[in-house]
């Protein structure tokens, strides 16, 4: 009985991440394949019903996985899939800042074939906007999201330093 409950224990802390963790590992999960599959694995347990902040994070980790597809309509069809979870996860709450930043990143990074690059402007509009009225913690985590962005030009950029 005990080695069950740990069990039991085990997958549900498993089965959903902390934000920290997926904060840290997201700045790096387009370097690589393997650094993609591992973000989409750690968010794998994430469900609807969870943290909508998780939950666009595991719309980025599919939208950024299709890219290693190797048929390219499973690459398509995984692309549409995320994108068409990050859209309703912004519409369920679209005035959370960091999804606006998610759906920014995933947005710069992705061919213009895609179509999927029409809220840019927007998005930065929004974080340049409310940036000042965020906690300290997602403050840092946003500054170095634009710092490094190919979004924001180095005047824009200004506004986090």
């Amino acid at each position: 009985m005990k080695l069950f409950l740990t069990l039991l224990l085990w997958v549900n802390f498993a089965g959903v991440p902390d934000l920290a963790s997926i904060r840290k590992m997201y700045s790096d999960v387009a370097k690589s394949e393997s650094n993609a599959k591992e973000f989409a694995t750690k968010l794998s347990g994430v469900s609807n019903n969870d943290d909508k902040i998780l939950v666009a994070y595991k719309a980025a980790s599919i939208l950024v996985d299709s890219k290693f597809e190797k048929k390219l309509s499973q690459k398509m069809d995984r692309f549409k899939e995320g994108a068409k979870l990050l859209e309703a996860t912004i519409k369920g709450d679209p005035s959370n800042i960091e999804m606006r930043m998610i759906r920014l990143s995933v947005q710069e990074d992705v061919p213009a074939i895609t179509g999927y690059k029409k809220n840019i402007k927007e998005d930065k509009k929004f974080i340049t906007t409310y940036y000042a009225a965020q906690g300290a913690a997602l403050k840092d985590y946003l500054k170095d999201f634009v710092l490094q962005s190919k979004s924001f030009s180095e005047k824009e950029k200004q506004f986090v330093k």
